[in-house]
This record gives structure tokens, C-alpha cells and sequence, in this order.
């Protein structure tokens, strides 16, 4: 999908971060663009900011756990701009936990936002693809997280590398559609990701209070650190953009990450190896 201009993008996540940098990069190039988040008043001043940069761009309260709630949003695009061509499935939250505590409210959180997100906005929109016929390409965001598992165990890990594997799973089926897929699997990236927990609803519970002298809190204050210092989120919305144009189905925005999950196919093949020789264990 080389041409972009005239053509109408969604995007969830779209208040801040990623999703803002990925609006204002459509916006840039000639896109009609409809922003979707939970968060009412960062929504309502992202959409003012791009009134520059875009006459077309709209917001749409939008929560990604709720399959209603997106097939609303997505009614409210077509009704405002007509047929819809791009799709970024980009909402994410991170929750703290790990093997010395598995809270199953964090776990179903996680899990609805950053996976059953994804999967609502498939449904939602996809139909609506395949019928104008005019092609597309949907963008769902994943992470490093879901090409090797150095976080540990935990709902953002599980979530991430299965965003990965349906992309993967996507791309071949809509191919004859002309409607191509990509997964983008950032590194550390300056945005509030880290504060997850903002938006997290009642019905999920509270977050769960880590112990501060505990392996896992230890990693998220590492992680902190490293979004502070992470690449800015405009240059992964440059990334999304040429990923669309040339149809590639991977996104990475950290080369030097490339070692992490090399090292992940390399203890694949080994026991591939092991079991071409016959040796169970």
C-alpha cells in the first residue's frame, strides 16, 4: 500500500505515545486519521494538537477490552470518513508481576487490552476491508517482549508473543485480499507505558503492590530507566509508515536487540538438533 494520501487510517492507543506519534505521521501524509483511547481529556488535547497538522482527524472514546465498544468506534469512522484502509491495533498497559506473585486480575487485564485489543479490532474491521475492496494493511503492535522472553514471566511477555503469532498467521490469509499485516515489535520507547495502571479499571482490581526488595520490582525500576531513556516515538510512527509502504510483515525499531533473539533460535535449533539424533534428553 505505497499510496497513503486521501486514504483513512485508525488508530487505538492514539492519545499518547506511539498511537499520537503514529496519528501525527498519518496526519503528515495526507491521511484522514480517527483516534481511539479510554483516556477522554488526553484524547480530546491530541486531537486539538493536530488540527495543524491535519484538518481530518477525529477522537473516539474507545475501550479495547470491549468488543462493543470497538465495533462503535469503528461505526463512527465510517459514518465520519467512509472506507478505512489502515488499522493500528496499538493499545497496550503493562501490569508488575511475577512467579512470587500471579494476580489473575493483572493477568486478565494485560491479556484483554494487549491481546483480545488486538483481536476486537480484527473483527471490527476487517469485514469492512475485504468488502470496499480497495486493500489496506493492519499494524498490530507487539513488542521485543514477543520475539524473546527476557521479561520473565508474565501477562505482558505471554501477551505480546501471541500478537506476534497471529500476525504471522494473518498476513498469508489476507494477502489476496491486497491487505497486508505488520507486527511491530518496538524496543524501549519513551512513553507512559510505565503508568499502565492509570487507566486500569475497577473491575480488574487494584494494582498489586510489588516487594520492593523482590527480583520483579528490581526489573520494573530497570525497565523504567531504559523507557526514560528509550528512542522517541516518532521514530517508530517513521518506521510503521515505510513497513506499510513496502508490505513487511516484521517491524523493529533496536537492531542491536538482534542478539537477544538470535539467541532464542539458536536454543531452538540446538534442540531440533538433539532430536534429529535421537537423544531424548
Amino acid at each position: 500500500m505505497r499510496e497513503l494520501a486521501g486514504k483513512t487510517a485508525f488508530v487505538t492507543g492514539g492519545a499518547s505515545g506511539i498511537g499520537f506519534a503514529l496519528g501525527r505521521a498519518f496526519a503528515d501524509a495526507g491521511m484522514k486519521v480517527m483516534l481511539a483511547d479510554i483516556e477522554t481529556d488526553a484524547l480530546a488535547a491530541a486531537v486539538k494538537s493536530l488540527h495543524n497538522v491535519g484538518p481530518d482527524v477525529r477522537g473516539i472514546d474507545c475501550d479495547v477490552t470491549d468488543a462493543a465498544s470497538v465495533e462503535r468506534a469503528a461505526k463512527t469512522t465510517f459514518d465520519a470518513f467512509g472506507n478505512v484502509h489502515v488499522i493500528c491495533n496499538n493499545a497496550g498497559v503493562a501490569a508488575g508481576g511475577g512467579i512470587e506473585d500471579i494476580a489473575l486480575d493483572s493477568w486478565r487485564w494485560v491479556l484483554d487490552v494487549n491481546l483480545m485489543g488486538v483481536v476486537h479490532g480484527i473483527r471490527a474491521f476487517l469485514p469492512h476491508m475485504r468488502a470496499h475492496g480497495e486493500g489496506g494493511h493492519i499494524v498490530n503492535t507487539a513488542s521485543m517482549a514477543g520475539m524473546q522472553s527476557g521479561l520473565g514471566f508474565g501477562p505482558y511477555t505471554a501477551s505480546k508473543f501471541a500478537v506476534v503469532g497471529m500476525s504471522e498467521g494473518l498476513a498469508p490469509q489476507l494477502a489476496p485480499f491486497g491487505i497486508g499485516v505488520s507486527v511491530l515489535c518496538p524496543g524501549f520507547v519513551r512513553t507512559r507505558i510505565g503508568e499502565s495502571g492509570r487507566n486500569r479499571p475497577q473491575e480488574y482490581g487494584a494494582a498489586q503492590t510489588l516487594d520492593p526488595e523482590g527480583p520483579t520490582a528490581a526489573m520494573v525500576a530497570q525497565i523504567a530507566e531504559l523507557i526514560q531513556a528509550g528512542i522517541d516515538p516518532s521514530d517508530v510512527a517513521a518506521r510503521v509508515l515505510a513497513a506499510i509502504r513496502a508490505d513487511d510483515l516484521y517491524v523493529f525499531t533496536h537492531p542491536d536487540m538482534r542478539i537477544d533473539v538470535e539467541g532464542r533460535f539458536c536454543a531452538i535449533a540446538a534442540a531440533f538438533d538433539k532430536a534429529a539424533g535421537g537423544q531424548p534428553g
